[in-house]
């Protein structure tokens, strides 16, 4: 996906949040995310935002701290988000190509603007499902080809670090077949943090999960159960991933 796709994806996914949050009200709970409120959701991902748009606007290289949200309610707290979510769009829309600044995982995009276009739309994404969680209704779906990336930024990325909890004692395959985009993935588990290669290989799985795109990128990222027909195998990685792999 351009750049600009994924910016246009995180202004669309920012708005919708705020407007499932103002809707559930923010002293809803958040089942996708035990012990949080909405008031707690508003404030971690516009604290991201926040964030993310220091990293770019200011071309910041080396790491800092999330900022300190305010301990503000209801309206003011969804407007403090709004705010936040609009000023990352704009200066991701506004950055130079070749802004250089800090970036941190493994398997990063071409340059540090296309991260973290990409990193801010799928942060905002999932946390606008948590949203919806809250509110009691269906996800919204996703793109097949943003949710195909989504899931290739939480295998290649975040579960290639070395905090990654995903581990097994002995050596295991785990295989990820997108069946409406084509993309597979083949992730070896071991005492060691995860190894994702792209696309089959021959030696065989240990556990198979298979679906279209969105539910992959749902599951996977814990918004909803790892489970049904289409994990086959060894159900125990299944369990596995839903127990360990929380980011």
């Amino acid at each position: 996906m351009e750049i600009t796709e994924f910016v246009k994806t995180l202004e669309r996914e920012g708005e919708l949040l705020a407007e499932l949050a103002e809707r559930a009200g923010t002293e809803a709970l958040v089942p996708t995310c035990p012990q949080w409120r909405v008031a707690d959701l508003l404030r971690h991902t516009g604290s991201v935002h926040r964030w993310a748009t220091g990293f770019v606007g200011e071309g910041r290289v080396e790491p800092v701290p999330f900022p300190d949200a305010p301990e503000l309610t209801d309206g003011e707290l969804l407007t403090w988000f709004r705010e936040g979510h609009a000023t990352l769009v704009r200066t991701l829309a506004e950055a130079p190509a070749d802004v250089q600044c800090w970036t941190f995982l493994p398997t990063a995009p071409p340059s540090p603007l296309a991260f973290w276009a990409r990193r801010q739309a799928h942060e905002t994404a999932v946390h606008r499902m948590d949203a919806e969680a809250a509110l009691g209704v269906a996800f919204s779906p996703v793109a097949p080809e943003f949710a195909e990336d989504g899931v290739d930024e939480l295998l290649t990325g975040f579960h290639a670090r070395p905090r990654s909890r995903v581990r097994t004692p002995e050596p295991r395959v785990l295989r990820i077949r997108a069946l409406d985009t084509g993309a597979v993935w083949t992730v070896h588990l071991s005492p060691e943090p995860a190894r994702t290669v792209i696309g089959a290989t021959d030696e065989p799985a240990d556990c198979e999960l298979s679906g279209e795109a969105g539910w992959l990128y749902t599951a996977l990222w814990n918004r909803q159960p790892l489970a049904g027909p289409g994990v086959t195998g060894d159900l125990a990685l299944a369990r596995l991933w839903s127990e360990t792999a929380g980011i």
